[in-house]
């Protein structure tokens, strides 16, 4: 049978990057396979669904590069793939249910429900429905909808053991009396998740359900109501958890945790995609840095571990910076330029000299760059008004072997007619042979005078970059330590 996935979002919140390795781990699995994958909205959840959350998700799943073959905004013969708008296909399945007495009416009250869970927890028992409603005479019936009851659907679970046979976890034996007897249709008609669930799945084709370890729970229910209705249940791979550096599940205290913050920080979605593909599954070649086309190739779900994975910003800080200093750096600049209009260093039309220029500027930087907002910081030496050097600058400045040093440049910088790529190396030579210091002695005090740091990019690249006319600028505004940065570009 061709495989059929499906990746099945709430959109009660941003996609988190566990939920983007759920959807990346469906689309590998789907194009390694030749199969079929699915994007669909579960907003049941009326109160905490939103529009631009939904928004969202589908944006970031594009900018993943996760391209799906049915669902929103493309549809299919399957649809329609918002579960708000399957509500008459779940009724048609829960009344079958009922006609089958394979469910029944419950009239009990959240009040009353809530009221039996304490009793039970008082008593140092497990809470749980009790199936009082199961065996309703129909006066009581008739009673409780002349009090204006409005009736839950649930499912008889019967009392036997349910097995998952996990691609992932192997298997795992639930005892069904435990799960006692769940709601598949609320009061207002709005299917319970396991209950919809299991209907989009059926009724889409859904041959593999690959999701993340906390569904498995709902698993026996699922299994239980496929059984109910009479349908083979897809295989199920339920992959491990995201955890932080300190082995907790992966929250806001350990940084960013949705793809749509990594978007706003500029991190390369090839870069990303290739990182969360190590979360919880490895390549048989060990090789880290993957393609999409080679994660495709390799992909296997007999491949993905048991075991919790970590996520951790520094190992995926690496691999973007990786990608940025592998990409063309055509791509890194236009990339750049929005951070850098956003903090004014760049206003109005990028001109083919800007742009040219603009180059030169991350070819510089990009050495030092993990992701692209990082840009306004790393390139600050070439926009900024004002250097402010640093105590460990100033006193270097005041060396009498600094103040040669810069004289020099000072004198040779007005003979020459540009700074390029050609003559750096020998004026530098130059400044070298006519002052007789090198090293440390020659570069710092250069460096500090220019940036007003003692790190950063190398100064053959500053100085052509800069150009004669900004270098000898700062050089002339030396006094007082305050070099004031001629702006304009």
């Amino acid at each position: 049978m061709r495989v059929r996935v499906r990746f099945a979002p709430s959109p009660t919140g941003y996609l988190h990057v566990g939920g983007a390795r759920t959807a990346l781990f469906n689309w590998l699995f789907a194009r390694h396979t030749g199969g079929t994958f699915i994007l669909r909205i579960e907003d049941t959840d009326r109160k905490r669904s939103a529009d631009r959350y939904e928004k969202a998700i589908i944006d970031d799943l594009r900018y993943l590069r996760l391209d799906w073959d049915e669902g929103l905004d493309i549809g299919g013969k399957y649809g329609p793939y918002r579960q708000s708008e399957r509500f008459p296909l779940y009724k048609e399945y829960a009344k079958r249910l009922l006609k089958e007495r394979k469910a029944y009416y419950c009239y009990c009250t959240e009040e009353e429900l809530g009221k039996r869970r304490k009793e039970a927890l008082g008593r140092g028992q497990r809470p749980g429905y009790d199936g009082r409603c199961r065996r309703l005479t129909e006066k009581e019936i008739k009673k409780h909808e002349k009090e204006g009851r409005r009736p839950t659907i649930r499912f008889k679970v019967p009392k036997r053991r349910v097995v998952v046979s996990d691609l992932v976890r192997g298997e795992v034996t639930f005892k069904a009396r435990a799960l006692g007897d769940f709601i598949i249709l609320r009061s207002d008609g709005v299917a319970a998740f396991n209950f919809a669930n299991i209907i989009d799945d059926m009724s889409m084709g859904i041959t593999h359900v690959i999701r993340g370890e906390d569904h498995l729970s709902n698993t026996p229910r699922q299994i239980l109501l496929y059984q109910a209705l009479g349908i083979e249940p897809p295989k199920f791979a339920h992959i491990s958890m995201i955890l932080g550096p300190d082995r907790a599940r992966l929250s806001k205290r350990h940084g960013a945790t949705s793809i749509t913050e990594y978007r706003k920080k500029g991190y390369l979605p090839e870069a990303l995609v290739n990182y969360l593909a190590l979360l919880g599954w490895y390549p048989p070649d060990g090789e880290e840095i993957n393609s999409i086309e080679e994660l495709v190739k390799e992909f296997s779900l007999g491949d993905v571990s048991k075991s919790p994975a970590v996520f951790d910003n520094q190992k995926l800080n690496w691999m973007d910076g990786h990608y940025i200093r592998s990409s063309s750096l055509e791509k890194i600049s236009d990339l750049a330029i929005p951070y850098l209009k956003e903090t004014g260093y760049l206003k109005g039309r990028i001109t083919q000299t800007k742009k040219k220029w603009l180059l030169k500027v991350i070819e510089a930087t990009r050495t030092h760059l993990e992701y692209l907002a990082q840009v306004p910081k790393e390139t600050e030496v070439f926009f900024t008004k004002e250097i402010k050097i640093s105590k460990e600058g100033k006193e270097i400045l005041k060396q009498e072997s600094s103040k040669r040093v810069l004289s020099t440049l000072k004198n040779k910088l007005k003979k020459i007619k540009e700074i390029t790529d050609k003559n750096f190396k020998p004026l530098m030579k130059g400044i070298e042979k006519e002052t007789g210091y090198k090293g440390k002695d020659l570069y710092l005090p250069i460096r500090f005078v220019l940036t007003g740091k003692n790190r950063g990019p190398e100064l053959h690249f500053i100085l052509p970059i800069l150009g004669k006319k900004e270098c000898l600028r700062r050089l002339s505004s030396l006094e007082g330590l305050r070099l004031t940065v001629y702006r304009k570009r």
